[in-house]
């Protein structure tokens, strides 16, 4: 009988494992958008969607329960926002890569998170087929840069020397209640939205004001459309 220090040649060996797939979690409060979102993700055998929630909170709670490769992230929620989200989760586990997914204008939100610690910015009209290859680059520890953040830092990089505008000066949470303002929403639907008291949003319209030179709320949707943080389109449905 022969003896083999290895299995003999007619012993198939089993093909080596893959590796195992990424696992994701899913944070937006907007229940379509997470379904969807979720759907597609599963499509591929690489990607695992092991939890989602609705809240910046159940966010960082889901965090705690399991282990997360990348989470893909809202920045607009109840219960904490996704900047806030963000940075406590970057703190607690810096190697879980962040991907901002967001309604919100890129060239507002955008370097901000990136510089926050967010793996990339993706405005939720996108292919979905780039949301996956941001979360196979985001799972790898590099960030993905898309074409319009791109555009974006090479405007940054052609003005080094230019004088920031007013806005950019704001700090997130100022910048969030402006933008609302300006859209035309009333002290309690910011109050509602961001989570924060009406004597805060208050509080934040008259820094507002002074920080930017205004006087009124129809000074700060002037500015905010002179500066392409608004459209016309989100006064107009707010009056309608």
């Amino acid at each position: 009988m022969p003896h083999f220090k290895t299995a003999p040649p007619w012993v198939l060996t089993p093909p080596a494992a893959g590796p195992p797939p990424i696992r994701v979690a899913l944070a937006d409060d907007h229940p379509i958008v997470l379904s969807a979102t979720q759907s597609f993700l599963e499509l591929y055998d690489d990607i695992h969607v092991v939890g989602v929630c609705g809240s910046g909170r159940s966010a960082l709670g889901l965090l705690q329960q399991q282990p997360v490769d990348v989470l893909v992230l809202d920045l607009m929620m109840p219960n904490g926002n996704g900047l806030e989200v963000l940075r406590s989760l970057k703190a607690r586990w810096p190697g879980c890569g962040v991907l901002i997914f967001s309604g919100q204008p890129a060239d507002v939100y955008a370097l901000n998170t990136i510089r926050a610690g967010a793996s990339g910015y993706l405005s939720k009209g996108v292919d979905p087929e780039r949301i996956v290859e941001a979360v196979r680059v985001a799972a790898q520890g590099r960030r993905y840069i898309s074409a319009e953040v791109a555009e974006l830092m090479a405007r940054c990089l052609e003005r080094p020397h230019r004088s920031a505008a007013a806005h950019e000066e704001l700090s997130q949470r100022e910048l969030q209640v402006f933008l609302r303002l300006a859209e035309g929403k009333a002290t309690q639907e910011v109050a509602a939205l961001l989570c924060i008291t009406t004597k805060a949003v208050s509080t934040y319209r008259r820094r507002l004001l002074d920080k930017l030179q205004l006087n009124s709320n129809s000074a700060l949707t002037r500015y905010a459309m002179q500066h392409q943080l608004i459209g016309s389109e989100s006064t107009a449905a707010t009056a309608a």
